[in-house]
């Protein structure tokens, strides 16, 4: 799976990559046709302490999955978008059976 990291007006930390990277590599195991996934980390000038902000694409054929999420830490939000993530593609799995 192609997986692609941006981080907007920052520069991710390398744990970090490796952590979001080792996590999308797991996805596959909820739907094998996941072809890759796009992640943009930002950062919310909002005075509240919860101003990380990931949002994940997943490019499924014909069909895109997407998911954004905020929280203290980016790892926190990572894992809250990838619960999220997890719905949509078990939903999308379920309706693809069901044609």
């Amino acid at each position: 799976m192609n997986v692609k990291i941006q981080s907007i007006k920052f520069t991710a930390d390398q744990k970090l990559v490796d952590f979001l990277t080792q996590k999308l590599e797991k996805m596959p195991r909820y739907y094998e046709g996941i072809l890759g996934a796009e992640v943009f980390l930002r950062l919310e000038n909002a005075q509240d302490t919860d101003n990380k902000v990931v949002e994940i694409r997943l490019e499924v054929p014909g069909y895109d999955v997407f998911a954004t999420k905020q929280a203290k830490t980016f790892e926190e939000a990572a894992d809250l978008c990838l619960d999220a993530l997890k719905k949509q593609v078990s939903k999308y799995k379920e309706k693809q059976k069901g044609l």
